[in-house]
């Protein structure tokens, strides 16, 4: 069984940094892709940053040049630096990977159970 368990969510100032956090637990064989989506009220859930085992970063073009996605492969963690926050960043984020555990050595879409991210004065 894999879990993420994400952290660093918060009320912020606009114009405010944050950086969450979200580690993955369990027999992991194997992580591909990971992720960060976000959902507003009212909203649809939406895709953040993605970062591929390689490396390879893809942003939304909201938050490009102010959000910066990363990975510890060694500790099974992604992050995601966001500076320069806005009132419209304000959302539930929520971590996402594709994981292979020990025993079934087949990848399946895992997601974090949200953290929220508050931008306001």
């Amino acid at each position: 069984q894999v879990q993420l368990v994400e952290s660093g969510g918060g009320l912020v100032q606009p114009g405010g940094s944050l950086r969450l956090s979200c580690a993955v637990s369990g027999s992991i064989f194997s992580i591909n892709a990971m992720g960060w989506y976000r959902q507003a009220p009212g909203k649809q859930r939406e895709l953040v940053a993605v970062i591929t085992s390689g490396g390879i970063t893809n942003y939304a073009d909201s938050v490009k040049g102010r959000f910066t996605i990363s990975r510890d492969n060694a500790k099974n963690t992604v992050y995601l630096q966001m500076n320069s926050l806005k009132p419209e960043d304000m959302a539930v984020y929520y971590c996402n990977a594709d994981a292979a555990t020990i025993a079934t050595r087949r990848y399946i879409e895992v997601w974090g159970q949200g953290t929220l991210v508050a931008v306001s004065s």
